[in-house]
């Protein structure tokens, strides 16, 4: 129910829609507006909005709403939470900012709102949130106009923020990669639903979601995050950016969110525990929600990575990010076999190296990377590959794209690209997301993401493990 009337839900209410469109309440009104909801502009005194009938309040509405977006300033929002739950709304969602995390006044504000809803089925969001987008179901309450901001296409990344502006950030990112979402949610200051609840709610099977990736700077309820984490882990990874790591951080994450961060040092170890992926920047979040979205998660007994290149200096680079466990991800290069060997030679120029990794050099064209490429997936040392491209180089084109899904989808075997070439790379790469097949405009993200699919589902089975332990202990 809740999953339901915050993310598709059939009567939507905005409170402060405004005839003005420089406001965000018109911003957010002709957004919803594409939904395929029912949604009514809710203002005192306007009669008219974007060509649709105002109402003055909640309570003069046709029917109630499961959704209420309130538009209006924070002083006002505790009075219109009370008259929503009155009214039987299901979920409300207050934008404005202004609330714990400016003091006591705003506390204040925040415990009326908390008692309102207290005993009642009207959940809250937020406050001081952007709210929600379901791209699937045209849903988006952001006061940012669709101009300024690109909004990711339909998928199954579920992505939640802490922070409104990281957020944005997420959102943009994952439009850019042509990572499709299942959803973003804004979790602001979390005083009624929190990342625990979400969690479950969007593992649960039809949901949408096959990956879950959080921005926090601190817990809600730390207990309950990490257990609702353990009992999808495996199913649906979570991936984890945790702000506020030093005492520095915390401190700005507490000003920012008027919430506490605990030690980083234990908090890391929980999450292991748990089941959690952790990452450490905006991009390593949505580049591995993006690579676990796409790749098989079953666990390995290796992980030997082949890599496939056009470039000498990227192949030794590659190498270097792949094996150091200092300034890389520590995996292990793939000895080829003396076949794979053999092979390689035939497709390759006979300058080139058939050693790992494997150089294919600037005379590299779409067919001869597919038929190499083909030949390393067949190798049974081989667990994944790294395959890299020069688009620039004049033999090559989009053609080599094609050939890389193709293959990838051939074997089963993991394989990530990155795609390095002229300005634009973000056609070609979106591309082969498409296909299906995760791929980064530098060396180094694809490396990161690589590492992740092919070691969280060893992190995912050590969970798993645990939770069954746990399960049987609680039975006897």
């Amino acid at each position: 129910m809740l999953i339901h009337q915050l993310l598709s839900p059939r009567t939507i209410a905005v409170v402060g829609a405004s005839p003005n469109p420089s406001k965000i309440g018109h911003i957010i009104f002709r957004h919803l507006l594409k939904s395929r909801a029912r949604v009514y502009p809710v203002h005192p005194s306007a009669t008219r909005i974007l060509d649709q009938s105002v109402w003055p309040s909640i309570r003069s509405l046709p029917e109630p709403v499961e959704l209420a977006v309130l538009a209006t300033p924070a002083a006002t929002v505790p009075e219109l939470v009370e008259e929503c739950v009155a009214c039987g709304v299901g979920v409300v969602i207050p934008i404005a900012g202004g609330f714990g995390e400016t003091g006591p006044e705003g506390r204040k504000l925040e415990a009326r709102m908390k008692a309102a809803i207290r005993g009642s089925s009207t959940r809250l969001l937020g406050p001081n949130t952007l709210g929600v987008i379901n791209p699937a179901y045209a849903l988006d309450t952001f006061f940012l106009p669709d101009d300024r901001l690109d909004r990711p296409g339909p998928g199954s990344i579920a992505l939640l923020s802490q922070s409104g502006a990281v957020g944005v950030t997420l959102v943009a990112t994952a439009a850019a990669m042509g990572a499709g979402i299942s959803c973003f949610v804004g979790l602001g200051n979390r005083l009624d639903i929190g990342e625990a609840e979400l969690v479950r709610e969007l593992a649960r099977p039809g949901s949408g979601t096959s990956v879950i990736g959080l921005y926090l700077e601190s817990f809600g309820n730390g207990p309950a995050f990490v257990e609702a984490c353990r009992e999808v882990a495996g199913e649906t990874p979570v991936v984890l950016l945790k702000a506020g790591r030093t005492a520095t951080g915390a401190r700005a994450a507490s000003l920012h969110t008027g919430s506490m961060a605990g030690p980083d040092r234990v908090v890391d170890g929980v999450l292991r525990q748990y089941g959690v992926w952790r990452v450490f920047d905006d991009l390593e979040l949505v580049d591995t929600c993006l690579a676990l979205s796409l790749v098989r998660r079953s666990p390995l007994s290796s992980t030997r990575v082949a890599v496939l290149t056009c470039a000498g200096g990227q192949g030794v680079m590659l190498t270097d990010y792949i094996e150091s466990t200092t300034r890389g991800v520590g995996l292990s290069m793939a000895q080829l076999s003396e076949g794979t060997r053999l092979r390689l030679k035939e497709i390759i120029p006979t300058f080139a190296s058939s050693a790992n990794p494997v150089d294919l050099t600037g005379e590299a064209s779409p067919p001869m990377y597919e038929a190499a490429l083909q030949a390393v997936l067949e190798d049974a040392g081989v667990d994944a590959v790294l395959a890299s491209v020069v688009l620039q180089l004049p033999h090559m084109d989009d053609g080599v794209l094609e050939a890389i899904a193709r293959q990838a989808a051939r074997y089963g075997k993991p394989v990530v690209a990155a795609l390095i070439g002229p300005k634009d790379t973000q056609a070609p790469f979106r591309a082969l997301v498409g296909m299906g097949v995760p791929a980064y405009p530098s060396l180094w993200r694809a490396v990161r993401a690589l590492a992740a699919v092919l070691r969280y589902p060893q992190l995912a089975a050590r969970a798993r493990r645990a939770r069954d332990l746990a399960r049987i202990g609680g039975t006897r």
